[in-house]
């Protein structure tokens, strides 16, 4: 099997000739305006589609971008410390992660711990873990999640785009002038933001040369999107309001806990009553998105009296694709010091380096809801006020087929499908307002869920027997495979869990307590497995143990013991880093589990060096 490290020199080697290939020159790209675009489009990047801002319902913005805005004034989006390539750096982007109950996303060597939907699920909804606008801003995000799992669910073959005629004016002139304007705008879009490299590396992110490690970084963590859009003409969002109590739901913003002046839509550049029409691949189709209420996706009018109808899980839906987490994202420009030019086609300031993203599953898409607005109170950048963000587009490892940039306007969506997260890489080009981003993707859980950690921990601690009556504790079985398989488990629930956990996980339990408990319930797990371990170190030294038997079970323990030595010291050192001292207390790692050399309540010593002599020396003597 390949090693990790030697990928890595591979890739550098193959990046160093095509950099050589390139020399000195750009690589050519197009954007809307330029000849080819939609040739380029449709021959190199068919996986990306653009869905414009209109062409959603126009109270999901309101609930969305209300809810981006009351997690930011929260204080609920942090740089993350992530590690990369055996350093640690913090990343220039502010994130959150929100999903499914218990679900959990690694990247660059961190795990984020989600805050819950906080949706109708029966395991979130008797606890208080999050105060009441949290919570209604989570359940926003599900809203959008639940949106984007219908609405990717339902594209076909071939679909490329749906976006949103220009809003028919008073005067046919003026009707007549602004399709192909928006036709052009159609062709910008397909975007596509991403997060991180699978194989934790950006193929361009790291050139020497050109930028540094810092910005590598950033290349591989940021929003990501690959996924399918809708089929042709079938979106219709059907209106199940009258103009007054679509004042009135959007007023109901604040009252559900979105913190927002005045409850008024952050963005509406939608001016929803005046949209007539959506164009999909060219053709017009009416979807009376004028009063919606996400009713797109078979939502249930409760029957509030003047109030929004909340959204119900999905009818009926038998589609493929549903989203378990979002990473959110907040990128402020003028506060993201020495933005990198993108060195391979000039494109401009880059906030995301290029990259594929991280620890999705295969050919799923993912979905991802760009806002941009001017300041904290959801001011949005309109009317070509500001430069807009734009999202970058490549063939991975190829210098000869032009990239893509795609402008994004406050409230436009894209999704990336098929297999294009992993033949291609993306980077996210830095507007001058701020923007949110909301990066929904099907994250690769088999080894991330609480869930399957609990089942983990129990495993282990089936070979470990109790005495109902003295409490003496003994082994179940000294088989070296048991004893292998159940320090492998000791080891992860150690550094994959709580040692992440701790190290950036608890700093959003002053917003949201869901993990608490849970974590104090695996560190009681890891303690007993500190007891398994003790058991099998018994056993190993004691005299009169069978002599091959007892080999296997000290080569096994060593083993196990050795990377546990290790790792610990790695977590020690990345706590008390430079950086981490710049975090305020309440964000900062704690270096957990720690304890003294002669804590009664631990069975083994923190520092195993000793220990480790210990059997390296019966050994030898063996």
């Amino acid at each position: 099997m390949k090693r990790s490290g030697d990928s890595e020199r591979e890739k550098r080697r193959k990046k160093r000739r095509l950099l050589q290939e390139l020399g000195d020159q750009k690589i050519p790209y197009r954007g809307p305006s330029d000849q080819g675009f939609q040739q380029l489009w449709d021959d190199s990047y068919s996986g990306l589609v653009l869905r414009r801002a209109c062409s959603l319902p126009a109270e999901l913005h309101c609930r969305v971008q209300a809810a981006l805005l009351t997690l930011r004034k929260k204080g609920c989006l942090l740089r993350d410390l992530v590690r990369v390539r055996d350093r640690d750096v913090f990343t220039s982007v502010s994130r959150a992660l929100l999903g499914e109950a218990g679900h959990t996303y690694r990247y660059l060597d961190t795990r984020l711990f989600a805050i819950p939907w906080h949706n109708e699920d029966s395991e979130v909804k008797e606890q208080t873990c999050c105060e009441p606008g949290l919570r209604a801003a989570c359940k926003a995000l599900w809203e959008l999640n639940s949106f984007f799992s219908f609405d990717v669910s339902q594209l076909r073959e071939g679909d490329r785009l749906t976006q949103c005629a220009k809003v028919v004016q008073e005067t046919d002139t003026k009707a007549n002038d602004e399709p192909d304007v928006e036709s052009k705008n159609s062709d910008d879009s397909r975007n596509s933001e991403g997060g991180d490299s699978g194989s934790r590396q950006s193929e361009e992110a790291d050139t020497e040369s050109k930028h540094s490690e810092e910005w590598d970084v950033e290349s591989k963590h940021s929003e990501e999107g690959c996924s399918p859009l809708k089929r042709e003409g079938e979106w219709e969002i059907k209106s199940k309001q009258n103009s007054d109590e679509e004042e009135s739901s959007l007023s109901k913003v604040t009252d559900a806990g979105l913190e927002h002046s005045e409850g008024k839509c952050p963005t509406l550049a939608l001016k929803t009553a005046s949209v007539k029409a959506t164009v999909v691949r060219g053709e017009l189709h009416a979807p009376q998105l004028k009063h919606s209420s996400l009713s797109g996706y078979q939502t249930e009018d409760k029957g509030e009296p003047g109030g929004c109808s909340e959204p119900s899980p999905l009818q009926g839906f038998t589609g493929s694709v549903k989203f378990n987490v979002t990473l959110l994202n907040y990128m402020d420009p003028s506060a993201m010091n020495q933005l990198k030019e993108e060195p391979y086609y000039g494109m401009g300031k880059m906030a995301v380096g290029w990259h594929h993203d991280e620890n999705l599953i295969s050919h799923l898409p993912v979905a991802v809801y760009s806002y941009s607005c001017h300041d904290d109170k959801g001011e949005s950048s309109e009317g070509g006020e500001k430069e807009s963000w734009r999202i970058g587009l490549k063939v991975a490892w190829d210098i000869h087929t032009p990239g893509l940039t795609l402008p994004l306007q406050s409230g436009d969506c894209y999704y990336m499908r098929d297999n294009l997260n992993i033949t291609h890489q993306h980077c996210v080009l830095a507007g001058e307002a701020a923007r949110f981003s909301s990066t929904h993707r099907v994250a690769e859980c088999s080894t991330g869920t609480l869930t399957y950690i609990q089942s983990r921990c129990q495993e282990a601690l089936s070979n470990l027997h109790t005495d109902p009556e003295t409490g003496s504790q003994s082994l179940a079985t000294l088989s070296p495979n048991t004893m292998q398989h159940c320090e492998e488990i000791h080891n992860e629930v150690e550094f994959e869990w709580l040692r992440q956990y701790w190290f950036q996980g608890r700093r959003y339990t002053r917003f949201c307590s869901w993990w608490s408990k849970p974590m104090e319930d695996l560190e009681k797990d890891w303690k007993l497995m500190e007891t398994v371990t003790m058991l099998y170190l018994a056993k190993v030294e004691e005299e009169g143990q069978a002599g091959d038997g007892r080999r296997d079970l000290a080569e096994t323990l060593l083993s196990a013991l050795i990377d546990r030595h290790q790792q610990r010291q790695t977590w020690r050192d990345r706590c008390h880093s430079s950086l981490a001292q710049t975090l305020p207390p309440e964000e900062a790692p704690a270096d957990r589990p720690f304890w003294g050399v002669d804590d009664p309540g631990m069975p083994l010593p923190f520092d195993l060096a000793d220990i480790i002599n210990r059997v390296e020396s019966l050994l030898w003597r063996m």
